[in-house]
């Protein structure tokens, strides 16, 4: 069986994928794009991809194809209903980053709160009178509000972390639960919490649903943390309200273009933190993650397929 990895890059280099060896002729590529993928596919009875598209087009050039495992939990760059009409299954891999990815909210949260980067200079404090130095305002978040849009292995990780920190919690997802009295609906939500958290995923339905009308809701204080899909938040939008003290403060871990272009209105705005989408990527996320990939594979080739998505 010859397996190939299009794009392993973020799996990284210091993740041992010698199980993956194991199952055939096995063959990995930091970076595929569309003008090498046809080639590099060419033979291949597994395909692994992470942001690599597969069209129906490239199932059709390639015959020996069965089995396509996307090494991620979106699995929106493949054509499933072509890959089914094929008969090439397709599975991915999903709840391996719940842990990184809600102790990255709160990386941010405290980042900012903490104002730990502000009071790092030590030649400031070797200047002090005092034997304390406060360059700016630090901030409890015990006793907050935090409001958690989307409520699946993530939110609920940020959830339990939040009120670990003694933070008053308001969940709003799809269909609500009238018996938990935290679960509200995302109008309340935004008015009342001192920091609003994505954690669902992007559809055409909410595309860009963080806009100016949701961020005018939202306190003048308030922090924004996106760490799901950048496509939910309009970020001229989301610019225009930082820049004019709309909300106090925005946290991202994603945009809607990825790397973004130099162009792009958040680079630039006020009070606005950008990671470059690292919250699912703790080397104990990414051996989970790994780990999720070599099991799909295994039950594949047992003729027990898992976690597939186009079943």
């Amino acid at each position: 069986m010859k397996i190939v990895y299009l794009d392993a890059y973020p799996l990284g280099s210091n993740i041992d994928n010698t199980l993956l060896k194991t199952f055939g002729d096995y063959i990995s590529y930091d970076r595929t794009n569309e003008n090498n993928l046809l080639e590099r596919a060419e033979g291949a009875e597994v395909l692994l991809i992470n942001k690599c598209i597969i069209s129906a087009d490239t199932m059709d050039s390639l015959p020996k194809l069965k089995y396509i495992g996307v090494t991620a939990t979106g699995f929106n760059i493949v054509d499933t209903k072509a890959a089914k009409e094929r008969g090439i299954i397709v599975t991915n891999a999903s709840d391996y980053s719940s842990n990184s990815v809600a102790q990255h909210v709160f990386a941010m949260i405290l980042r900012i709160q903490n104002q730990i980067y502000e009071h790092s200079s030590v030649d400031k404090w070797i200047n002090s009178p005092d034997f304390c130095y406060f360059n700016s305002t630090i901030n409890e978040i015990s006793g907050k509000t935090l409001g958690v849009i989307g409520f699946g292995g993530i939110g609920k990780k940020v959830v339990q972390i939040a009120e670990a920190f003694g933070m008053n919690v308001l969940i709003n997802k799809r269909t609500l639960d009238s018996t938990d009295k935290r679960m509200v609906e995302l109008d309340e939500l935004l008015i009342k919490s001192d920091y609003v958290s994505l954690h669902l995923p992007l559809t055409e339905s909410n595309k860009e649903f963080i806009n100016e009308s949701s961020l005018q809701k939202m306190k003048s204080n308030a922090l924004l943390i996106n760490t799901a899909r950048g496509g939910l938040v309009n970020e001229k939008e989301l610019a225009e309200a930082l820049n004019s003290n709309i909300i106090g403060g925005a946290a991202l871990d994603v945009l809607s273009i990825e790397p973004p272009s130099a162009d792009n209105p958040l680079l630039n705005a006020k009070n606005c933190l950008i990671t470059p989408h690292i919250a699912w990527g703790s080397y104990e996320a990414r051996q989970k993650l790994l780990g999720i990939v070599v099991e799909n594979i295994r039950a594949y080739q047992q003729g027990k397929p898992i976690n597939v998505v186009n079943g």
